[in-house]
């Protein structure tokens, strides 16, 4: 399965929900429209709606390790991006965090800004150490 792929289609969703305030199931019909792999498509349902049952908790583990930041004060890229990671961190035992955190990495180099990925990859890593070990 393409995850890298599903991941952006999770960002997508994600931004438009967070930015958009576009319905879920309208959300997800745009992104997926032209997805014609049927486990792509159930990768991404699955994360979206994982990252969105769990936002509260989620938003809370980022906002203690986002030194000097808060969520809501973010790049809505990055926001999104770190709710993924630590929704698949945290709840998703079978994708190792350093293959989650290296996934939001890489898609902030493409959609983030050019410090982007260096402040995710730092409070990833912050979380990943003082959370998981």
């Amino acid at each position: 399965m393409r995850r890298r792929l599903a991941r952006e289609m999770v960002l997508k969703v994600l931004f438009q929900l967070d930015l958009g305030k576009t319905d879920l199931d309208i959300a997800l019909e745009n992104v997926l429209e032209e997805e014609e792999s049927c486990r792509v498509k159930d990768f991404v349902r699955s994360l979206v709606k994982g990252t969105i049952d769990s936002l509260p908790k989620i938003d809370e583990v980022i906002n203690r390790f986002a030194h000097e930041w808060t969520v809501d004060r973010m790049a809505a890229v990055d926001r999104n991006l770190l709710r993924l990671a630590v929704y698949e961190i945290m709840f998703l035992d079978d994708i190792p965090s350093a293959v989650s955190i290296n996934e939001a990495v890489e898609l902030a180099k493409v959609y983030g800004t050019e410090e982007s990925s260096k402040f995710i990859n730092g409070i990833l890593g912050n979380i990943v150490r003082s959370v998981l070990t």
